[in-house]
């Protein structure tokens, strides 16, 4: 062998290693991913948004509580450490910068409303505690007085006002509420000696109460605003990202791999058939390894959008200020969305135009050199269309417009809930109930608003329930924003009035002169600025309560305020009228 043959073969040999290494490094680039980490990351991250959410809800119910029921028990508040401490360990063994770079962050945040929510359920408890000893005591000591033979006129009294301010003061913790409720405890004083013990249990669980409510008020301040879901839907998508980055650099290489494998059997196809036999099983193995990923691929995606799903369905948790910013929120949503869909149809309409121009040119075949051209501006445009992701962006604006519709639907559906019956529906109503579920709905309105309940024994009527609370509905909200600053006090009452109930809507407002009172209930008529009201509400409300057979006056003075008086007959004078 001389010089030269060996130079051959030690050259073949070198390139037949060279040929070989760079195949098993595509190969190797091609793997498939074990998904079994990345489906544990998932649901670790979803076990946290759940904690976060039922921390959230548990916390919203326990604030609304009474306190005469049983106490509401809290998650544990350790499971979140528990599912941080999962995911740390993951990602001391993942190459993810994502879950590197956001746990220190989640994990702060998730240890904070932790012990915030250890802090209010203690505070919360010992405010219920406090509410039920004080209602307790007031009740055992006022069934004592009662008992008496000469009587304590001083101390029924107190007790009484210790019974009906303590639940208002739990539920509101105004200020005027706290001067009462320490005036009456303290009144308990000058009871006989052998009442002190109960008088001053009454006197301490009273002072807790005082302590503890404002405390348990302030750490929920701080919780409504402290919530992780966000970020940790972030990180979801973060991650998802990364992983999505990893599949495209394998698939990348994948086609890499079925070029360079191309390539290879060509130069290597005079090495005869067992060669060829052997990329062949080669190129079996690629196929499968692309159908893997192919599969790999799509479990993500599928995953990805489960996730969007879970967190449209979310509980969004958190009440905002008001039915129309409620709305007007996701509408904005839709309004972005679309304007955003707007500016790139333009894009999209004239690549179609090029396409159709180029398949009618293709249909002629008369003229190359304009469909050449042609061909070349429909390749640009497709690929500017593809190089700015138009296609992903359209797909994410409109999901962002079916979001901000689907929440509009969800709040047309409280809508519904509150008028609780069908609007043709006539029934059997209390008129303290309808009154008592719109201020409920009126909530976001009132509260700088002191509201007086004075309702009285009065015998359901037959009605549409739904038109009689959007009487109230309309009565109230015009009451409340006649408030001079947005403060001031409403007293809504109820009574028997003859063959009917009457129910009076009076505000200490700034009131209405008799040229305004004359004309209030006349369509499209209104004091409020442009675009603040419509003038239609109280001539809906008068339209109404005339259609059941009954009658509103009004009776407003300038700065001193203004009192509505509806009145409903016992059974409508005309039902077929409510229901047509």
């Amino acid at each position: 062998m001389n010089r030269s043959e060996i130079l051959q073969n030690i050259l073949l040999v070198i390139v037949a290693f060279t040929s070989i290494a760079a195949l098993a490094f595509f190969y190797q680039k091609t793997q498939a991913v074990d998904l079994r980490e990345q489906n544990e990351v998932f649901e670790l991250i979803s076990e946290l948004r759940e904690i976060d959410t039922r921390w959230d809800f548990e916390v919203q119910r326990a604030i609304i509580d009474h306190g005469t029921g049983s106490l509401p028990v809290l998650i544990n508040a350790g499971a979140g450490d528990k599912a941080l401490r999962s995911i740390t360990r993951i990602a001391e063994r993942t190459t993810s910068r994502v879950l590197r770079a956001g746990l220190t962050d989640l994990r702060k945040e998730i240890q904070l409303k932790a012990e915030l929510v250890e802090k209010f359920r203690t505070e919360n408890i010992k405010s219920k505690e406090s509410l039920q000893a004080v209602l307790k005591n007031v009740a055992e000591l006022d069934r004592l007085a009662a008992a008496k033979e000469t009587g304590q006129p001083v101390l029924l009294q107190a007790l009484g006002q210790l019974a009906a301010i303590a639940p208002q003061y739990y539920l509101q913790t105004q200020d005027a509420q706290r001067a009462s409720l320490l005036a009456a405890a303290r009144r308990l004083r000058e009871t006989p000696a052998e009442w002190r013990d109960r008088t001053n249990r009454i006197n301490a669980a009273v002072q807790s109460m005082i302590t503890h409510r404002p405390i348990e008020l302030e750490l929920f301040s701080k919780l409504e605003v402290l919530t992780s879901g966000p970020r940790l839907v972030s990180m979801a998508l973060s991650y998802n990202s990364e992983l999505e980055g990893v599949f495209e650099e394998k698939e990348r290489y994948r086609i890499y791999l079925i070029y360079y494998s191309g390539a290879l059997l060509i130069l290597l196809a005079y090495l005869g058939f067992k060669i060829k036999a052997a990329n062949q099983r080669l190129e079996h193995r690629v196929m499968e390894r692309t159908q893997e990923l192919s599969e790999a691929m799509k479990h993500l995606k599928e995953s990805e959008t489960q996730l969007i799903q879970s967190e449209k369905m979310s509980s969004l948790g958190q009440m905002v200020a008001g039915v129309a910013h409620e709305i007007n929120t996701p509408l904005a949503y839709v309004k972005n969305s679309l304007g955003a869909v707007s500016e790139q149809l333009p894009g999209i309409s004239g690549t179609l135009d090029h396409c159709e121009k180029l398949i009618a040119l293709l249909k002629a075949g008369d003229n190359p050199d304009e469909l050449s051209r042609e061909f070349a501006q429909s390749s640009a445009k497709i690929a500017q269309l593809r190089q700015q992701h138009v296609i992903e962006e359209l797909n994410g604006l409109v999901k962002d417009g079916l979001y901000g519709t689907g929440q509009v639907a969800e709040i047309v559906g409280n809508l519904k809930n509150f008028s609780r019956l069908d609007r043709s529906k006539v029934t059997s109503f209390n008129l303290n109930e309808g009154l008592g579920s719109t201020l409920l709905l009126a909530k976001h309105l009132l509260k700088t608003v002191d509201v007086d309940k004075r309702f009285g024994e009065i015998p359901v009527i037959t009605c549409s329930p739904s038109q009689v609370n959007q009487v109230f509905l309309n009565l109230i909200t015009n009451a409340a924003q006649a408030m001079p600053e947005g403060r001031g006090r409403i007293i809504l009452t109820t009574r028997a009035d003859g063959e009917g109930v009457a129910v009076d809507v009076e505000d200490n407002g700034s009131g209405m002169p008799p040229d305004v009172v004359k004309k209030i209930f006349d369509p499209f008529f209104t004091t409020k600025e442009i675009g603040k009201g419509t003038g239609l509400g109280l001539s809906i409300s008068y339209k109404i309560i005339q259609q059941h057979g009954g009658y509103i006056t009004v009776d407003s003075k300038v700065g001193a305020g203004t009192k509505f008086t509806v009145w409903f007959p016992l059974k409508a004078s005309n039902e077929a009228e409510l229901v047509g």
